[in-house]
């Protein structure tokens, strides 16, 4: 089984919110925000690539879907 683009993307997308740490509430907030504010309001008019980098800041990771997928550690 291969991985899909958008099983990445999703992982990576909610890497985000982990690496805020999930139980700081004001951190998970501004980062639904900034999720809304690029991933949802600009849909297909961008392309996808461009919207997952003004998201996270750089190209989507495969280490994440690894990671939750129990195929790699979690970083220390």
């Amino acid at each position: 089984m291969g991985l899909s683009v958008a099983e990445v993307l999703s992982a990576d997308a909610f890497a985000a919110f982990e690496e805020v740490g999930l139980e700081d509430d004001a951190k998970v907030e501004a980062t639904g925000r900034r999720f809304r504010d690029t991933v949802l309001a600009l849909g297909g008019s961008v392309a996808p690539e461009k919207v997952f980098e003004l998201f996270r800041g750089r190209a989507p990771s495969t280490e994440p879907l690894l990671r939750h997928s129990g195929l790699v550690g979690a970083a220390a």
